[in-house]
């Protein structure tokens, strides 16, 4: 039996948050978990022991939201020990063809929501010294793949921000994750979990065919959300868990091959970066 961790999960009703509810439930943990809809999450999740799941409605774009439910997990348990920022969406097309609102509400959900989850939780994780905040990133924030600019810029927001998060909390005894993870078989390529920008410029066609065949990979991913679902498990009953770590072997693929490539830029230019130091000869 694991100890009685409480979790806060964000984007609970479908995907990986989904299949990390059912997961965490079937291993005796508590669980708060918040989706835009209610009625859609009590479905998906189905019958539970309701001394330990509490179904929250929550908007991500409202920081008052997520501390009002932050408050009512905390009162309904007596303890917040994980959170775990997951919900998101994709959002694809150049950054010409994408309108100014359908950028902020990407940031607001995928960067802000994740930003005022953490700003809730660190009040009660500080005050108990203890602590693991996980926050889903993609492995598009650090490889991205054509056609994906802004959402490839959420998902960079967030890798840098973990790791910055993870020093300043340190210390405290609260741990830091950030997850990229590759394709996995959730609804993430469907219209349920993505926005393609209406407008089209014929110039970046090949763009928009790159972004259709994304879509038609639905159901075809490398990735099973239950055995993601047990990793993130294993990394908070870890005694060293990683910073950062990316989820498949197609994230880590691209990874490997993203960070060889920029190694070998950097060395290429290193005499151009060195030209600027002041006492450079």
């Amino acid at each position: 039996m694991p100890e009685q961790k409480v979790w806060y999960v964000t984007g609970a009703s479908k995907g990986l948050g989904l299949a990390l509810v059912k997961k965490l439930l079937e291993n005796n943990y508590r669980v708060a978990a918040t989706s835009r809809n209610l009625e859609d999450l009590k479905r998906a999740v189905g019958q539970v022991p309701e001394d330990r799941f509490l179904p929250l409605q929550v908007d991500l774009k409202s920081s008052e939201s997520i501390d009002q439910s932050m408050k009512l997990a905390y009162e309904f348990f007596g303890q917040i020990d994980v959170a775990v920022n997951n919900a998101g969406y994709g959002i694809g097309g150049a950054i010409e063809e994408l309108s100014k609102q359908e950028i902020m509400s990407s940031f607001e959900v995928n960067v802000f929501g994740s930003i005022y989850v953490i700003q809730s939780v660190l009040p009660y994780m500080r005050a108990k010294r203890y602590g693991h905040i996980i926050n889903i990133s993609s492995i598009a924030g650090l490889a991205p793949h054509t056609g994906w600019s802004i959402y490839a810029a959420t998902k960079s927001a967030i890798m840098g921000m973990s790791d910055v998060l993870a020093q300043d909390v340190k210390s405290m005894g609260i741990h830091v994750t950030v997850v990229a993870p590759g394709g996995f078989r959730t609804e993430f390529n469907t219209a349920e979990s993505l926005v393609v920008a209406d407008y089209k410029i014929a110039d970046y066609l090949p763009l928009h065919e790159g972004i259709r065949q994304f879509v038609s990979n639905h159901g075809k991913q490398l990735g099973d959300p239950e055995k993601a679902a047990e990793v993130f498990i294993e990394l908070v009953e870890s005694d060293n868990p990683p910073t950062c770590l990316f989820l498949g072997s197609d994230a880590y693929q691209r990874a490997t091959e993203k960070l060889t490539g920029l190694l070998e830029d950097i060395q290429v230019n290193k005499k151009i970066s060195e030209r600027t130091d002041s006492n450079y000869q």
